[in-house]
């Protein structure tokens, strides 16, 4: 059964049959998080991003035909860099314990650390609706989940 909001009209990307396969494409991710009540906005380059619970979450299309769905999280907790290491070992202990979201550190131009997660899932032959709100769902609820463990760890600060 396909969500609320799905079917607005002929013009609308979520238009059609609940079930038909379609091509990701921007406006179809915009109308399915639009269609959920997530607040998103498009970044100078372009991108879908939103900020949830002080994360921000990019929502990207990747690939040579943008067949490649990316929810990117950037925690928001922030480290210094001598830090490094233990996010490392963060990581990896995530990474073997759970399949979702990948987790690794960044180091920004500041020399401040955040740990970043990503799922990623290849939609060459298409999406629904439904399949694409559960990914979506799926990449916010775990990226969240990543930035509340990594704001447990010690030496954590405000982004």
């Amino acid at each position: 059964m396909a969500s609320p909001g799905f079917e607005d009209g002929p013009d609308d990307p979520l238009a059609g049959h609940p079930d038909a396969l379609r091509p990701l494409t921007g406006e179809l991710v915009a109308a399915v998080l639009a269609a959920r009540g997530r607040p998103v906005g498009r970044a100078v380059n372009g991108d879908l991003v939103g900020r949830f619970d002080d994360n921000l979450i990019w929502f990207l299309r990747l690939g040579g035909d943008g067949e490649l769905l990316q929810v990117r999280t950037l925690v928001a907790p922030t480290f210094p860099i001598e830090q490094v290491p233990a996010l490392y070992a963060f990581c990896n202990s995530w990474n073997h314990d759970r399949l979702w979201p990948k987790a690794f550190v960044h180091v920004d131009d500041g020399g401040r650390a955040r740990v970043c997660g990503e799922v990623i899932t290849d939609l060459e032959r298409g999406v629904t609706a439904h399949q694409l709100d559960q990914l979506l769902d799926c990449g916010i609820s775990a990226g969240c989940q990543l930035a509340v463990a990594v704001g447990r760890l010690p030496g954590a600060g405000p982004a």
